[in-house]
């Protein structure tokens, strides 16, 4: 693997300002100080750096240890954004805003939501990344891997308005506005938001629409504190095509669905292809994704006199109603049209509590809790009539034709305990921890085309062991080993998605996925710059794979496989140096194998997976940003490469490696702030997702359409004022 040459550069320039005794000692990145595992964290600043309306997971990109991917440019784009973490895919992660559990966010929406659609990104005060394993605390029961922490900003205490206006590449337009009341009365504060986000996709035909409104409000009492929020959304999307990499040689880069051209799509669906054109699956008319989400919470926080006990109850409810359009030519209309609207329908309904308490005593801080959620999803597949090239951008009601539905309830509980020891005189902390998650899935199917069935999951005992020790008041080693279960997942992507007659021949053999991490670590600072170094190893068993047996738009039941055991081993450093004052230089580098360590078993015949890389899992990934400040003039430019990925189990289907360069540059000045934007600066053609179709076990022609285009140059400008 050939490493850019910024890195070397980034090397060089580090160790000489670490030598530089007359450097500056601020710092603008913080690498999780005292933790007993790998922490990185992204500030306001950060996020505020970024171009408004980009998801906080992009803004993830830049840390140790980190693959995102999506095609559109702020990476909210939900049915092509991706996120992975050591080799760990985001249906392995944790994610939760304040505390309540967001699921594991995927397109298929059965047990949470995308982040892009639970907050406005302007309303986030900082995202914590554990790369590793996080707190066991934390609500989720899908974090095999790492946890992503979102923690939203509270009500200013002085009265103001803050306003954003945003322009640019493909008609984009994105205002947003907030209000905060300041402090009244007795402690009492709040604001409410509003943002609006237009834009037409980068090729194609079509538009990506984001409606939002996020409220929070704040009254203290003493020591005590009582929070509520409510949050709306309201986004519709229209697809990209997904692409095959004979798609991308036959008909190029900027190929996408047929829309507006109707006529070519009803030739093609009756066999009639033109131009590079030679199948059903090359194109469809249009696609659209379309999702609803009320999200609310409250939470009592208590404190005695002497800080010594802490306890916060939180209860939160959120609905969801979503639906996926895609245009078929597997399916004719009543009217003879050969073509109609197959949809995938999603309805949420989840209501949780959230128990935690503290007690700091002697050299101890022990802290327990529990989580417990009822979930009640439901998955449909419909089909549409259509008459021509109508606006289907609204929910569609009166299907003429039903593939399947599934209803699933979902019982989720979850108790923890541990304690943080504080010894030779603060200079070791010990951590350790036990979590007990049980999670009961039951599925119920009006038809066989899907499965029906009660899957459980659970341990009793799960532990967590962390360590940090103060080696001197600049360096600080750290170690943690944790053991973690994935439990199973309801959905169109999870165990029952595959026929009833799969399903009873495998489900009581499936067993939950498990992972046991190791992190071991130095934080250091000299002078000028500050990081840190970890090594990681995680191992983990009865991996469950999904393998997608027809295109996409087809809809077939999956196959779901146990692969054994999976092992990932890996480096991951990141740096910050201060140059001059004002100027700072980022790097960050990950070096990863997560490999397949056995083969398995579908349809009776061995596939030979063990010892190949695991899908959508670079080996190297890197990135550099330098960054400028003044408090007047601000700028930043960097750029992140990402090695060659796999997309087929035995990989014989490959995407070469990237590097994409981003910029921006900005003004400030009593209040008021213009700023602009360059991403992708140089234009690069790639492949960014990978997957979005699922995976598939092998592709020698290159055919299996599961791939999405990275977007190309966009300029963008921003004016933003805040009073007072």
């Amino acid at each position: 693997m050939r490493i850019p040459w910024f890195l070397a550069l980034a090397g060089t320039v580090a160790s000489a300002a670490a030598q530089d005794p007359a450097a500056p000692l601020e710092t603008v990145h913080i690498f999780g100080t005292g933790q007993t595992r790998q922490v990185h964290n992204i500030t306001r600043d950060d996020l505020a750096g970024a171009l408004p309306g980009t998801s906080p997971l992009k803004t993830l990109q830049k840390l140790p240890g980190v693959s995102f991917q999506s095609a559109d440019v702020f990476g909210a784009y939900e049915w092509s954004t991706r996120l992975s973490v050591r080799g760990f895919s985001q249906g392995q992660l944790g994610f939760t805003l304040d505390g309540i559990p967001l699921g594991n966010m995927s397109y298929g929406n059965n047990n949470g939501l995308h982040i892009s659609r639970a907050i406005s990104p302007e309303n986030i005060r900082q995202v914590d990344l554990s790369q590793g394993a996080g707190s066991v605390g934390t609500a989720s029961t899908s974090n095999l891997g790492g946890t992503v922490q979102f923690f939203s900003s509270d009500p200013l205490p002085q009265a103001g308005a803050a306003a954003s206006l945003t322009v640019g590449s493909n008609h984009t337009r994105r205002s947003f506005a907030r209000f905060d009341s300041g402090l009244i009365g007795s402690g009492t504060s709040l604001y409410a938001s509003a943002l609006r986000q237009h834009a037409e996709k980068w090729k194609g035909v079509g538009p990506q629409d984001l409606g939002q409104f996020n409220s929070k409000l704040v009254q203290r009492f003493g020591r005590h504190r009582l929070s509520a929020f409510y949050n709306y959304a309201d986004r519709s999307e229209n697809d990209y095509q997904d692409l095959s990499l004979d798609m991308q040689q036959r008909l190029g880069w900027e190929w996408d669905n047929y829309a507006p051209d109707w006529q070519r799509s009803l030739d093609a669906a009756r066999g009639v292809f033109s131009g590079a054109v030679n199948n059903l699956d090359d194109a469809y008319f249009t696609a659209r994704g379309l999702r609803k989400d009320h999200l609310a919470g409250v939470a009592l926080e208590l404190e005695s006199l002497d800080a010594a006990l802490r306890a916060k109850v939180s209860t939160y409810y959120h609905r969801n109603e979503g639906q996926g359009h895609w245009y078929t030519p597997y399916q004719a209309s009543p009217s003879g049209i050969p073509i109609a609207i197959r949809t995938t329908e999603y309805g949420v309904r989840r209501r949780g509590v959230l128990a935690d308490a503290s007690w700091t005593l002697a050299g101890h801080s022990i802290n327990g809790g529990a989580w417990f959620e009822r979930n009640t999803h439901v998955l449909t597949r419909n089909f549409y009539a259509v008459n021509g090239p109508q606006d289907s951008n609204r929910f569609l009601r009166d299907p003429f034709a039903t593939g399947f539905m599934q209803e699933f309830h979902v019982r989720t509980a979850q108790f923890y305990l541990q304690d943080t020891l504080h010894l030779l005189d603060d200079r070791l902390t010990v951590n350790a921890g036990i979590k007990h998650p049980s999670v009961t899935i039951v599925a119920g199917s009006i038809n066989p085309a899907r499965a029906a069935g009660t899957l459980k999951a659970g341990k009793k005992f799960l532990p967590q062991l962390g360590l940090n020790y103060d080696l001197n008041r600049n360096d600080e080693v750290f170690a943690s080993v944790s053991r973690n279960l994935r439990a199973f997942e309801a959905g169109v992507y999870g165990q029952f998605s595959q026929s009833q007659e799969g399903f009873d021949e495998n489900g009581a053999r499936l067993k939950p996925e498990t992972s046991t991490s190791i992190d071991l670590g130095l934080r250091f600072r000299r002078g000028a710059l500050s990081g840190s170094v970890a090594i990681y190893s995680a191992d983990f068993r009865d991996r469950l794979l999904s393998v997608a047996t027809c295109p996409g738009v087809v809809g077939c039941p999956n196959t779901v496989v146990n692969v054994g055991r999976v092992a990932t081993r890996g480096l991951e450093s990141a740096a910050s140096v201060v140059l001059a004052r004002g100027w700072t230089w980022f790097n960050a580098l990950t070096v990863n194998q997560s490999r397949y360590r056995s083969n398995y078993v579908d349809n009776g015949a061995v596939v030979p997976v063990s010892g190949k890389r695991v899908v959508d899992t670079p080996g190297l990934q890197a990135h550099s940003e330098l960054a400028f400040d003044n408090k007047q003039w601000f700028a930043k430019a960097g750029g992140k490469y990402t090695g060659e990925r796999y997309y087929t189990f035995i990989n014989d289907g490959r995407v070469g490696a990237y590097t994409v360069w981003d910029a921006s540059a900005g003004w400030r000045h009593k209040g008021l702030t213009v700023q602009v934007h360059a991403n992708n600066l140089f234009n690069k053609r790639y492949f960014g997702t990978i997957g979005s179709n699922q995976f598939t076990t092998s592709d020698p022609r290159g055919s299996f359409a599961t791939m999405l285009t990275g977007a190309p140059r966009e300029l963008f400008i921003t004016i933003s004022g805040k009073l007072p």
